[in-house]
């Protein structure tokens, strides 16, 4: 008698399935991962590819993206003069162009850190002076890499210095915001401070002028809890792109510099002096 074995179907192979569901689970894995990347990146969650390189930092790049921009500021009765500030963006500036045109003072981009000088800054320095200019240079500064005083020596050392010879600015402090990570550099509103208690110390030690800060009130009020106990000694350079400067800092009841636009003739940074040109000359004469 034959005998009749069970027929067993195969199973259908699983490997699809689990593949199709590893893939799956990747995917959401990324997608969970990225805001925790943005966080850990310090950026605030912009991507790295954004985050410019070091060195590349100019006065005022951040002031549109966080404070906005407005209208010209109208003629006054009250009277100020005409400045630029550039930096290596700027490349060789038609200083003549500029003279021409009104502008009577400029600050030149010399440091930032303690790792980059200005590769324009001889003809921009120079230039400027040639043509009959009051100028200064100023220090961007990176309170997250290196001490204020640190820093403070390397912009005297490469251009930051100051002479009483009637057409040298003496040193500005660009502290504003951080165009490399976070904006207040990872530091607490105290710590922000006593950083920039230390710049001012050793500039003025080394040569007996008090800088000049350059900032936004936005800025200040966010890193430092709007501190005011710079206000007596050091002039304010304000950053805003409006048609009126708007509020101060604390402390300061007038500015003595205003950059007002960003896109200005020539050269894209334009300020105003509040005063006439022998206010301008006071202020290099200490």
């Amino acid at each position: 008698m034959p005998v009749h074995r069970p027929t067993h179907r195969p199973h259908p192979p699983r490997r699809p399935m689990l593949s199709a569901a590893g893939t799956l689970l990747a995917a959401l894995s990324l997608l969970l991962a990225l805001p925790f990347a943005a966080q850990a990146a310090g950026t605030g969650g912009t991507a790295t590819a954004d985050i410019p390189a070091r060195g590349s930092a100019s006065m005022g790049m951040g002031v549109i993206e966080h404070d906005g921009q407005g209208g010209l500021p109208p003629d006054t009765r009250a009277v100020q003069t005409e400045g630029v500030d550039v930096s290596s963006h700027q490349g060789n500036v038609a200083w003549s162009t500029l003279w021409s045109s009104g502008v009577k003072w400029a600050y030149v981009k010399a440091t930032e850190g303690t790792y980059y000088k200005n590769t324009y800054f001889t003809q921009q320095y120079n230039g400027s002076y040639n043509v009959g200019m009051i100028r200064g240079s100023y220090h961007f500064a990176t309170p997250d890499t290196t001490s204020g005083a640190t820093q403070a020596n390397y912009f005297l050392d490469n251009g930051g210095g100051w002479s009483r010879d009637g057409k040298t600015l003496p040193g500005a402090l660009d502290i504003e915001w951080n165009p490399y990570g976070t904006d207040c550099y990872g530091k607490t509103q105290s710590g922000m401070v006593s950083w920039i208690k230390s710049f001012l110390d050793q500039y003025k030690a080394r040569t007996g002028r008090d800088a000049v800060i350059y900032t936004s009130t936005s800025w200040w009020k966010l890193c430092t809890g709007n501190y005011s106990g710079f206000a007596s000694a050091n002039p304010l350079w304000i950053a805003r792109y409006n048609t009126t400067v708007g509020e101060l800092p604390a402390g300061w009841s007038y500015q003595t510099m205003w950059q007002y636009t960003s896109t200005g003739p020539t050269v894209g940074d334009h300020n105003k002096f509040n005063g006439a040109l022998d206010r301008v000359q006071a202020l290099a004469n200490g």
